[in-house]
C-alpha cells in the first residue's frame, strides 16, 4: 500500500478454503471509496464468514476489445522497450505477483479477483497489426507476457497469444516471451524458425525445484519438473532460453538459488536473471497473510530480511534498487548469483536480437508478394 495509507488488517483464511488458489482474500484495492471492516461478535462469526465466503470461485474469462496492445516502457531497470500482454490477471495464483495491483484499475480486487477474473484481449492481433503498420512505427526490444503470463489456460481455446506471434512472425519482428507455462511448446513451429533467424528468445520462470513448495507459491502453474522439460524442448528447437529465478524470497526459495540455476543449465538454459521479492501496494498485505498461513514459524524472519533489503520498508520503488534490493543481504544474494552464473558459463547479458529484419505487415488476410 502507499506509505500514507493505514496498514491493512490481515484476515483469517483457513488453508482448506484456498483450494488451489494463491489467496482467497478479496482484498479491497487502493481506489476503493468504501471500506468494510469485519466485526467479531464473540460467536465465531469471522471464521464462519471466511469459510463461507472465501471458498475459491470458478475462473471467469472476460473478453475485452482493446484500443491499443503495445505498451511502452521507460523504466531504466527493464531490458525491453515495448510489451504485449494478451491477458490481464493470471490464473497461476502466485501470491507475490507484482502485477496484482493492476486489477485495481478495473475496480477489481488484486487478491482473489486477480486470479479468478481473467481479462482476455480478444482483438490483440488486430491492434498489433495496426500498430506495426503505422509509418511512424520503429521496431524496438519487445517482450510478450511481462505482466501476465501469456499462456493462460484459456489460451488453449482463445489462441490470442498464438495470433500475436503470427503477426510478429509475418512482420519479422524480434521479440521475447517470459512464461512459467508449458503452453509455449505448442508454438514451437513458429518460435523455432524465428529463433534461428535471431528473432526470438524465451525466458522460463523457475522459482523452486520443490514440488510441494511450488504448489504453495504458484498453485496453478506447471510443476518445476515440467518447466525444466519445457526449457529442454525449447533449447532442442533452437530457441535461446534464459531462466528467471524470481522472485527470491528470503528463507523460502532463496536457499535453492544455485541449485535452480544448475538444473536449468542442465536442461539447456544459457542465461539467467534473478529479482528479489517486491511488495508494491496491495501485494504486501496479501503476501504477509500468505506467510502467516503457510510459514508462521518464519514469517517474522522473512519480513525482517525484506525490510533489511528495502531500507526498513516493505517496498522501495527506486529504480536503482527495486529489482535487487540494497544492503549486505542483497549484496550477498547478488554475489551468489554471479558466482553460480559464471561457474555455469551463463551469458552475462540477455539474448540480443535482430531488429533490422522488420517489415510492416500487410492488411489482415493479405500476404506479401515478395
Amino acid at each position: 500500500m502507499h506509505k500514507d495509507d493505514p496498514p491493512a488488517t490481515l484476515v483469517y483464511i483457513p488453508r482448506d478454503a484456498l483450494k488451489g488458489r494463491g489467496t482467497a482474500w478479496a482484498i479491497e484495492h487502493r481506489f476503493t471509496s468504501e471500506h468494510h471492516e469485519a466485526f467479531d461478535d464473540g460467536w465465531g462469526t469471522l471464521e464462519q464468514t471466511a469459510q463461507e465466503e472465501q471458498a475459491a470461485p470458478q475462473t471467469q474469462i472476460i473478453e475485452q476489445q482493446v484500443r491499443t496492445i503495445l505498451a511502452g516502457n521507460d523504466s531504466p531497470d527493464i531490458a525491453f522497450d515495448l510489451s504485449i500482454n494478451p491477458y490481464r490477471g493470471c490464473e497461476h495464483g502466485c501470491v507475490y505477483c507484482f502485477a496484482r495491483p493492476t486489477h485495481s484499475y478495473l475496480n477489481l480486487s488484486p487478491g482473489l479477483d486477480f486470479e479468478t477474473k481473467i481479462i482476455a484481449k480478444v482483438n490483440a492481433a488486430e491492434r498489433l497489426r495496426e500498430a506495426l503498420s503505422s509509418p511512424r512505427y520503429e521496431p524496438k526490444a519487445l517482450n510478450v507476457g511481462s505482466a501476465t503470463d501469456c499462456y493462460q489456460p484459456v489460451e488453449r481455446r482463445l489462441r490470442i497469444t498464438r495470433s500475436v506471434i503470427e503477426v510478429l512472425a509475418e512482420s519479422r519482428h524480434a521479440f521475447s516471451i517470459i512464461t512459467k507455462s508449458s503452453g509455449i511448446e505448442r508454438d514451437l513451429d513458429l518460435l523455432g524458425p524465428l529463433a534461428r533467424d535471431g528473432l526470438h528468445a524465451a525466458y522460463v520462470s523457475l522459482t523452486t525445484l520443490d514440488p510441494a513448495l511450488a504448489r504453495i507459491m504458484e498453485p496453478r502453474a506447471a510443476s518445476p519438473q515440467r518447466r525444466l522439460k519445457t526449457i529442454e524442448r525449447l533449447a532442442s528447437a533452437g530457441v535461446p532460453v534464459g531462466v528467471s529465478v524470481s522472485p527470491l524470497i528470503p528463507f523460502i526459495n532463496e536457499p535453492e538459488l544455485e541449485h535452480v540455476i544448475e538444473q536449468a543449465a542442465a536442461a539447456g538454459a544459457t542465461s539467467a536473471f534473478a529479482i528479489v521479492l517486491r511488495l508494491p501496494w496491495e501485494v504486501s498485505p496479501l503476501f504477509q497473510q500468505w506467510l502467516q498461513t503457510h510459514f508462521p514459524d518464519r514469517a517474522a524472519r522473512v519480513m525482517a530480511r525484506i525490510h533489511d533489503m528495502r531500507g526498513g520498508k516493505d517496498y522501495d520503488s527506486d529504480f536503482a534498487t527495486r529489482m535487487k534490493g540494497s544492503g549486505p543481504w542483497a549484496e550477498l544474494i547478488g554475489q551468489r548469483f554471479q558466482k553460480a552464473a559464471r561457474r555455469l558459463g551463463f551469458n552475462r547479458d540477455r539474448v540480443s536480437m535482430d531488429t533490422t529484419a522488420f517489415r510492416p505487415p500487410g492488411a489482415a488476410g493479405q500476404g506479401h508478394l515478395f
